[in-house]
């Protein structure tokens, strides 16, 4: 199973992703150690990263997925994927791009069966106040905005378990590890 723990930055992902991995024993792919030099440097100067900008970062999160699957390891990966396109990209690479702008082309499914997305929400301000404490990260405070007008949230079919980060690192673990043993419980498809 590959667990991807998205939402806007400032909320928790990489937190609660080395928590789950210690707990775990699962690898973390953090997202932030993906991004091209350009992003960063772009995310330093408080400048929103665009559409294009974010592309060859999400197709090589899309490479660490796959190589996940190939091994049927099990693991966690940290990034934002805010768009439903975005997602798309991590499960099915260059296809999503495609399908996204052929009409003709087949629509890919919302999910697969074998990733699920933890999506870390709370409201802007209680993010921003994270943000302003922290330090020593690149994502500016002031990019916040930009990534809250561009967020969609997932939609139930694509395996999501919603997460509000006002919960406690350990509760929202726990709910985790539930869905993990409740998976694997019940009889695969």
């Amino acid at each position: 199973m590959i667990y991807i723990i998205m939402g806007v930055s400032g909320c928790g992902k990489s937190t609660l992703g080395a928590f789950l991995s210690e707990k775990l024993g699962w690898p973390l792919h953090e997202g932030d150690n993906f991004h091209p030099q350009g992003n960063i440097e772009k995310m330093a100067r408080g400048e929103p990263l665009t559409d294009q900008d974010r592309l060859p970062w999400l197709l090589k999160l899309h490479e660490v997925i796959e190589r996940e699957r190939a091994s049927c390891s099990d693991a966690l990966v940290a990034c934002s994927a805010l768009k439903r396109l975005y997602r798309q990209i991590l499960l099915f690479g260059s296809k999503a791009l495609a399908s996204s702008s052929d009409p003709d082309q087949d629509i890919l499914p919302p999910s697969s069966p074998d990733v699920f997305f933890l999506f870390l929400h709370g409201d802007y301000d209680f993010i921003q106040q994270r943000m302003v404490a922290r330090k020593g990260h690149y994502m500016k405070a002031e990019l916040l905005r930009s990534q809250f007008d561009v967020l969609e949230p997932p939609s139930a079919e694509e395996n999501v378990l919603p997460l509000d980060i006002r919960r406690s690192i350990t509760d929202m673990a726990m709910e985790v590890e539930k869905h993990i043993i409740s998976l694997m419980s019940s009889p695969m498809p």
